[in-house]
């Protein structure tokens, strides 16, 4: 059953709220939180002297602690909770016994102190386990999805993923660059399922592609085995008694030979076919039919899928998603035309097709389709040869 819709942009609020936050309360680089709390203070004094005995305000002081719990430290709210109880005490004695507000609005004002210090208090501990959360987080992704540069083993690329869990910055999505002596080697796939499963088998495909993908010099081999690492995974964890041991990935595997020539060596294992997109419109290439990695095992001659050779001129630029884009509805259930999308921006301005804008256009058309809600993670990915002598990385890790 696929998980419910959630906001995409709401993983943005969660992720980045704080750090937002934290900005706005500083200049050049000096907190001002205490502003905010300090002038409440003045303005309720102020406000409590120059109004008759029949507007006494002075017990609204108890606002003080309260706004500092919620956007300073523990104490300086603890500082503005004893300033509230002095002046409180120097505000009320100030008037005739008669209009003083006296021992219960005191009780209060210092009670209130009291529970806003402890508040804030949680409210800090809480921002770091959500700071600690992030970072883990943020090396998890930076494992599983590596920095790429810009330009990269012969290759312009521009990438999005975005994950459907509001709680996660990296699914089961996956994608590389691997350069190597043999060419350039590009893999994109999607792991069945969710949660930490789904990213502990992309990182063990990544690992086996990024090692295989540098040394061995025939595409197919590395497709074998990438089939191999999916099974040892399943078995793996099947022995360790978890449910997830027939988990399976779909993935798009390509070769571009370092020879120069106009064509790409692709295996498909199971995954929507890549769009090469030019000047000259949209050309889906015909899909691979070979099984999902892990799935190898149920073909009769248990032969990974056949090794493609397409054409693929410079000026074209191979457009590989997820289901998260294929599969993304509107209010209605209409699916996402993706190809008819992406041709009727080419044919408007043929700049459209630059990895960069066309990963961009998909991306905001995605998210205006489907209203923000995604039921799934979503990955775009694109990638052109950069022209004669405009690369920038040669053989990496």
């Amino acid at each position: 059953m696929r998980p419910p819709p959630c906001r995409v942009w709401l993983r943005c609020v969660i992720d980045d709220a704080l750090l937002r936050r934290q900005a706005l309360l500083r200049i050049r680089g000096h907190s001002v939180a205490w502003v905010a709390p300090l002038l409440l203070l003045v303005l309720i004094a102020v406000i409590d002297f120059n109004t008759s005995e029949k507007f006494r305000i002075i017990s609204w002081i108890v606002l003080v602690p309260g706004i500092a719990a919620a956007i300073c430290g523990v104490w300086t709210t603890a500082l503005f909770a004893v300033v509230s109880v002095v002046s409180y005490i120097v505000m009320d004695s100030t008037w005739p016994s008669e209009y003083q507000a006296g021992l219960p609005d005191f009780i209060l004002v210092a009670l209130g102190g009291v529970l806003a210090t402890l508040a804030c208090a949680i409210r800090v501990r809480g921002e770091e386990r959500m700071l600690h959360m992030r970072d883990i987080a943020e090396t998890t992704r930076r494992t599983v999805l590596r920095p790429l540069p810009p330009r990269w083993a012969g290759l312009e690329h521009a990438a999005v993923y975005l994950s459907a869990d509001t709680e996660a910055r990296v699914g089961g999505d996956f994608y590389d660059i691997q350069s190597s002596p043999h060419g350039t080697r590009v893999l994109v796939g999607d792991v069945q399922g969710k949660g930490l499963g789904a990213v502990e088998a992309a990182a063990a495909l990544l690992g086996t592609f990024r090692e295989a993908g540098y040394h061995e010099p025939d595409l197919a081999t590395v497709a074998a085995r990438l089939e191999i690492r999916m099974l040892r995974h399943r078995r793996h964890t099947t022995a360790l008694g978890r449910d997830d041991g027939d988990r399976f990935a779909t993935a798009v595997l390509i070769g571009i030979p370092g020879d120069g020539s106009d064509t790409v060596d692709i295996v498909n294992f199971g995954h929507e076919p890549p769009l090469a997109v030019g000047p000259d419109g949209v050309r889906p290439l015909p899909p691979g039919g070979g099984l999902p990695l892990g799935m190898g095992d149920l073909a009769e001659d248990s032969a990974p899928p056949p090794l493609t050779r397409f054409p693929l001129a410079r000026a074209e630029t191979l457009l590989m998603t997820t289901d998260g884009v294929t599969e993304a509805r509107d209010g209605n259930g209409v699916y996402y035309a993706l190809d008819d999308e992406v041709a009727r921006a080419v044919a408007a301005d043929p700049r459209a097709a630059v990895p960069r804008r066309l990963v961009r256009l998909v991306r905001d058309g995605v998210l205006r389709h489907s209203g923000g809600h995604l039921g799934d993670d979503t990955t775009i990915f694109a990638i052109r040869r950069l022209e004669e002598g405009a690369e920038e990385g040669g053989l990496g890790s």
